[in-house]
């Protein structure tokens, strides 16, 4: 096995939970229920006048790191190698102004309130089950430290077209200040200068062997996801 990359993980299919079955129990929801609603609002939309892309990117849980990381040049060479393809002569500058005037959603999961661990929540700031998809300001720890902070322009801009497309949404943060906390890849977006905002489905039981996520959340985040891509 010198060669060979293992994984072990719980054996089962996902499954539904609940007396109504409005929730889903499943392995690795964290962060397949994003990847899976990202990817699928792409495409299922028509193109427009402005560039669409899902970047899907791994190793998030160790700091993004290694070729396939968000910590790596492959996203600003995708983009160098569009620029050069369109643009002539080639300029570096082209770059990073087109970086620099995206818009992104940073599609990962929030942790949701969990009533057995309800003294690291903050109630009035945290996500619920059932309450659509969730926007997280900044992540990070300790308030803010390592966080990306959105600014107000860009979210109420989302919050906007949302509001129009009656998509179900909710604010939040990654539990009470000195007590959660956690991080998302959108620092790393933000460093080129464009409006990030972290957007997912709330998880219960976040990096469990199984997660519970809600059925109506996950279509939420599919709608806020496809409506993002008219902005």
């Amino acid at each position: 096995f010198g060669s060979s990359e293992l994984e072990v993980v719980p054996a089962g299919n996902a499954r539904d939970l609940g007396l109504d079955r409005s929730m889903i129990l499943g392995y690795g929801q964290d962060d397949r229920s994003c990847a899976f609603t990202s990817a699928m609002a792409l495409f299922d939309s028509k193109a427009g006048t402005k560039t669409q892309c899902c970047l899907c990117v791994d190793k998030e849980e160790i700091g993004s790191v290694g070729a396939t990381g968000m910590a790596s040049h492959f996203f600003e060479n995708a983009v160098a190698e569009l620029v050069e393809r369109t643009e002539s002569p080639y300029s570096e500058l082209t770059v990073r102004r087109c970086l620099a005037n995206s818009n992104m959603l940073s599609s990962d999961v929030n942790a949701a309130f969990d009533p057995m661990n309800a003294d690291l929540f903050d109630k009035l700031n945290t996500s619920y089950l059932g309450g659509g998809i969730v926007f997280n300001k900044y992540t990070g720890s300790r308030g803010k430290s390592g966080a990306s902070d959105a600014n107000p322009e860009f979210i109420a801009r989302l919050r906007n077209v949302l509001d129009k497309a009656e998509v179900r949404y909710q604010m939040a943060e990654l539990g009470k200040v000195d007590e959660g906390g956690g991080g998302t890849i959108a620092y790393l977006a933000a460093k080129y200068g464009m409006n990030v905002l972290d957007a997912g489905v709330a998880v219960l039981s976040m990096h469990a062997p199984w997660e519970v996520t809600n059925c109506f959340d996950i279509e939420q985040a599919y709608k806020a996801y496809k409506v993002f891509l008219t902005l």
